[in-house]
């Protein structure tokens, strides 16, 4: 008789254990996530102001952009010359971050943007609404940018 108490207990606890390790996963993912959403807005409240420092941090030596001018810039220090040449530049910047997703060392955030170019930059004092995609890549402990691509929606 004993044995059949021992097993469904074994089973319970087993359950128990179980459900600790998949809100442990849950709790980490939704820490994650909270630290992509800052970190992204980082990244551009970075762009708005010019910030090379904090874009040299956020960014992956790897940083690809697939950029709303039909280009592929490979390299954070390729993207970085065009902030520096003020081909990427503006006087506003908003995003809205609709969907996130986190899996082990990938984040994928997507969403809409709203800027308005300046200066050198194409497109300088219109408008310009977006669609976008940022992959996160955690590297050592830190989360970093390592590929975008941006859209220009058509005008309405």
């Amino acid at each position: 008789m004993k044995k059949r108490i021992a097993f469904p207990l074994v089973l319970l606890l087993l359950g128990f254990t179980g459900s600790d390790t998949a809100t442990q996963a849950q709790d980490r993912v939704s820490t994650d996530e909270g630290t992509i959403r800052s970190l992204d807005d980082q990244e551009r409240a970075a762009v708005l102001n010019q910030d090379l420092s904090t874009l040299e941090r956020l960014w992956s030596d790897q940083f690809t952009v697939n950029a709303p001018s039909n280009q592929v810039v490979v390299g954070k220090r390729n993207v970085l010359a065009l902030v520096q040449r003020g081909q990427i530049r503006y006087s506003s910047f908003e995003r809205k971050i609709e969907f996130i997703r986190v899996d082990g060392d990938i984040a994928i955030v997507m969403g809409a943007e709203t800027v308005q170019p300046t200066g050198d930059a194409p497109m300088a004092g219109q408008r310009v609404q977006r669609r976008f995609t940022h992959i996160w890549k955690q590297e050592a402990t830190t989360w970093r940018l390592i590929a975008r691509h941006a859209n220009v929606l058509p005008s309405r």
